[in-house]
């Protein structure tokens, strides 16, 4: 049985071209891989915090003082009704963008927490920090511990069902700095997590991003390559990503 469990733990679960520059190496110290692309470089841990602290940050995210968060369908509810829900740990909040000439909603939910005056612009959107509190505190030392960097912000996104989604884009803004450390922290439902050469599209990377996982993206990837979380219809739970950043002065 153990040589077994040491086979799984050599095949990285990522299915990686069989061209130069791709590999992967399995780190016991961390609990998953380290995984090198052209122009950088991942480490992705499939259950990096375990199933008692990922169900927590399941209930943590939701709880609040006006629905059952168990059986409320939050598809349905406008962002008029998500404003006036007091969320007991999280500020939520429905932004909007621009899109061909029209105001649309983001389709996703987010919150912006971090030090004080790390302030951030998105697609138009600037977010001001809320002040950090006990359990993202929580996430966070135990991310940093495995980065070997100490983040100031995350950004939160609720992907309430597969209809959430996330389109294709590079977190190359400035105040992110020249080759940005991001850790991306997964609660809730699997979703996919897709990355692609800018300058070969068809080249793409499917990385299944579960209840519990960590991926790390670090070096020039920001710059080579963009990601993207596609539409599920067969999702039908939420999800939760934290990104951890740091942003500059």
């Amino acid at each position: 049985m153990s040589n077994l469990f040491e086979h799984a733990k050599q095949a990285c679960p990522i299915d990686l071209p069989q061209e130069e520059g791709y590999a992967s190496v399995w780190r016991e110290d961390l609990r998953g891989y380290i995984i090198t692309v052209p122009n950088g470089e991942l480490f992705y841990s499939e259950r990096f915090f375990d199933r008692k602290v990922s169900d927590r940050s399941v209930e943590y995210f939701q709880e609040n003082e006006s629905l059952d968060w168990k059986n409320v369908d939050w598809r349905k509810l406008s962002s008029d009704d998500i404003n006036k829900i007091s969320f007991s740990n999280l500020r939520w909040k429905q932004d909007w963008i621009n899109f061909y000439g029209k105001r649309v909603p983001l389709p996703r939910l987010t919150s912006w927490y971090g030090d004080e005056g790390k302030s951030y612009t998105y697609s138009g959107i600037k977010s001001q920090p809320n002040s950090w509190n006990k359990g993202l505190l929580y996430i966070k030392h135990a991310v940093e511990n495995c980065a070997g960097v100490n983040f100031n912000s995350v950004l939160l996104n609720w992907y309430r069902d597969g209809e959430d989604s996330l389109s294709w884009h590079a977190d190359n803004e400035k105040e992110l700095g020249e080759n940005p450390t991001i850790a991306s922290v997964n609660f809730g439902e699997t979703r996919d997590f897709l990355l692609r050469r800018n300058d070969n599209k068809s080249t793409k990377l499917s990385i299944p991003l579960k209840h519990g996982t960590v991926l790390i993206m670090r070096g020039a990837l920001q710059h080579f390559w963009e990601h993207s979380v596609p539409k599920r219809k067969s999702v039908h739970g939420s999800r939760f990503n934290l990104t951890f950043r740091q942003i500059g002065s």
